[in-house]
């Protein structure tokens, strides 16, 4: 018969070499960061007569459940820039520790020149891409826009790097539902107020169609004088249209 305690020690020994397989493999490696779990939808920018006008409700999503309403995704980038995000929040609270240690560095050289929005689009296109290199993307479509200089910026970056300047932009739903609106009606000398209604008007277009957002928002103004966010506040709505009060007419075999 075996010796009960050499059986013991050697079942302690077969599974410390276990924990330790599960440890050292690529499966017991963390992946929180690959995938995202409480996300923003649309975030809309565009140009207008005196600087720079961003839209982005105040939902955060859990997966497809509506988690948090109070999130804001709008943030002041030193003097001169306004970001807005789509995407995982924590990872663009990520980007923001990024963007403070950059704006805390520059101001440290005292040497009377400030990053402008441009500076801030290239280093935030150079950090994106650097982390999808990783296969450790931020997921993250961002907005960025500002006003240096009497020169209006506006550019977006997508989670891989992908980049450009426009003079107007959109993430997420807002690719697709907004632009078509924007193409049609954005002009070079929109004024303030026809700038919001326009903003207005893509946002209560998305709040219709993504099951993502909601009906609580803020925008924001960046200009030669400053930077304004808006308090959160919400657009009147209308849901007795025929196709939102029976939405299967005409589909047969569907719910």
């Amino acid at each position: 018969m075996s010796n009960p305690l050499i059986l013991y020690l050697c079942l302690r020994m077969v599974s410390g070499v276990m924990v330790m397989d599960s440890l050292l493999s690529p499966e017991g490696d963390s992946q929180r960061t690959q995938y995202p779990y409480v996300t923003g939808t649309s975030v809309i920018g565009i140009k207008y007569k005196d600087g720079i006008l961003m839209a982005a409700d105040m939902g955060g999503s859990y997966g497809s459940t509506i988690r948090y309403k109070s999130v804001e995704r709008l943030k002041q980038v030193g003097k001169h820039s306004l970001l807005g995000a789509s995407g995982e929040i924590s990872d663009f609270q990520e980007i923001l520790k990024y963007l403070d240690e950059l704006i805390l560095h520059d101001n440290m050289w005292d040497d009377g020149n400030s990053l402008g929005p441009k500076e801030v689009h290239n280093y935030l296109t150079r950090v994106m891409y650097n982390r999808r290199n990783k296969f450790d993307p931020l997921w993250n479509s961002l907005v960025i826009g500002g006003v240096k200089n009497g020169q209006k910026y506006l550019g977006s970056v997508s989670m891989i790097g992908v980049h450009f300047e426009d003079d107007h932009v959109a993430t997420g739903f807002g690719n697709h539902l907004a632009r078509p609106i924007l193409r049609e009606e954005w002009k070079e000398d929109l004024s303030f107020e026809e700038g919001v209604k326009l903003l207005e008007k893509c946002m209560r277009n998305l709040l219709y169609r993504d099951r993502s957002a909601v009906n609580k928002l803020q925008i924001a103004k960046i200009t030669e004088e400053g930077l304004t966010i808006s308090q959160p506040y919400s657009l009147k709505t209308f849901w007795n249209f025929a196709a939102f009060q029976n939405p299967t007419v005409g589909a047969e075999g569907s719910w």
